[in-house]
This record gives C-alpha cells, structure tokens and sequence, in this order.
C-alpha cells in the first residue's frame, strides 16, 4: 500500500519560511507527477505546486516567486520551500502523487502564519 508522509509543517511568522517534506513509501512503480496542494478554511482545494519526474515544475500565481519545489526520486520525496510567507498562505497542506494512473494523498500537514 502506498503511503504519503508529510513533515515540516507548523507555526511561522509573516516574512518567514517553512519547508514541507514530503516521503512516498509502498509504491510498485514509479512515481510520476508529485504536487502540493493547499486548504484554507472555506475554500477549496487547490494546487500549489507540480513537479514532473524529470524536474520541470509549475507554480500557482499565489506562490510563484517564493516558493520552490524540489524532488529526489531516488528517496521518493518532494519538498516545497516556502519563503516570504503570508497569512494568506496559512492552510493545510496536502501531499500528492501520482502512480499508475492513480492518484495518492497525504494526510495533510498544517501551515500556520500568524505573529
């Protein structure tokens, strides 16, 4: 069973930055797309950003130029550093990855943003 593992979550202040992590376990093929996507309170889910297993990313207009994501497909991890944080960017945010066509998520971390 695949298993997604999200770490690095937590309480920041505006201007800070935060690095999720991101630990895929359990697969029988390799990953494809890896993604972080993001929950606030009354809004829908949304995609933060996307990495393909070749390394090109894409970002959502809220985040571009602050944030980066990164994976190591060896370790079957994603990392998204988040810098110049804001109380806008405070949600849950959520692993995802793509295997075989399916799609799997984490359990959700939480970022919050507040001095």
């Amino acid at each position: 069973q695949v298993q997604l593992v999200e770490s690095g979550g937590g309480l920041v202040q505006p201007g800070g930055s935060l690095r999720l992590s991101c630990a895929a376990s359990g697969s029988r093929f390799n990953i494809a797309d890896m993604a972080w996507y993001r929950q606030a309170p009354g809004k829908q889910r949304e995609l933060v950003a996307r990495i393909s297993r070749g390394g090109s990313a894409y970002y959502a207009d809220p985040v571009k130029g602050r944030s980066t994501i990164s994976r190591d497909n060896a370790k079957n991890t994603v990392s998204l550093q988040m810098n110049n944080l804001k109380p806008e960017d405070a949600a849950v945010y959520y692993c995802n990855v793509n295997i075989a066509q399916r799609n799997y998520w984490g359990q959700g971390t939480q970022v919050t943003v507040s001095s």
